[in-house]
């Protein structure tokens, strides 16, 4: 099958990901995987939700929202209500970054991630969270700086990508067209430990056997391990 980029079925596009893309923010980012682009901006405060307040611990959490012209056609700006599809990509971006920081080490403060689609071409979720995997450790880089914090409270790295089956053919990060025609679609997020963090299934036609599952899940560790590489080297850029 030839795609339409013109990549092997087991290639991502090409990315880039910018660190210290915004000058204000604590750690930012922008990730730019083929036409796909995600400016994930972190801010931290000395605060933490009331749920936590006197534990002694940390907390990470995420917005995301897409741009009007991110799209093709317009899409409306949520401004009183967030749509369920943006809850739920929030809510991934958290868990996943969560997954990456020692909370406990992080004492009683927050870092807000926020995410901003640019422009959409497909996979705009696992791009925010490898993205904002980056600015994350810049923002905690200036905490362990300044004298804040002790010691970097990054336990692994974490990253994500998507993994489709199109007339039969098991794709590599998705494109907005491949993801549309495909008959499963997988967002998996592992940690450079090669555990899973979140793989999200669906089948959009036939269901789909353990054995299409396993090789989803192993064509997206390699996917995974070149993001890993691509992070480390923005994260050493911002250290020089």
């Amino acid at each position: 099958m030839l795609r339409l980029d013109g990549r092997g079925n087991d290639e991502l596009r090409p990315v880039c990901i910018t660190p210290g893309f915004q000058y204000y923010a604590e750690g930012s980012a922008l990730i730019e995987m083929g036409n796909t682009k995600v400016v994930c901006a972190v801010t931290v405060e000395d605060r933490v939700p009331g749920f936590l307040r006197g534990e002694g611990v940390g907390w990470i959490t995420a917005e995301y929202a897409m741009l009007p012209r991110a799209t093709a056609t317009r899409t409306p700006r949520e401004e009183n209500r967030v749509g369920g599809r943006s809850q739920e990509i929030r809510r991934l971006i958290g868990r996943s970054l969560r997954a990456a920081v020692d909370l406990d080490a992080l004492g009683e403060r927050t870092l807000t991630v926020d995410c901003d689609v640019l422009q959409a071409d497909g996979s705009t979720r696992t791009a925010a969270i490898t993205g904002s995997y980056v600015g994350l450790v810049q923002a905690l880089d200036g905490l362990v700086e300044k004298g804040i914090i002790s010691s970097l409270p990054v336990k692994r790295g974490v990253a994500a990508v998507s993994v489709g089956i199109v007339g039969g053919e098991l794709l590599l990060d998705l494109c907005y067209d491949e993801d549309y025609w495909a008959e499963v679609d997988f967002n998996v997020v592992m940690t450079s430990e090669g555990e899973f963090v979140e793989v999200q299934g669906t089948a959009e036609g036939s269901p789909f056997s353990k054995e299409a599952i396993d090789s989803v899940l192993t064509l997206a560790g390699r996917g995974i391990e070149r993001l890993f590489s691509i992070q480390q080297a923005a994260i050493d850029a911002l250290r020089a």
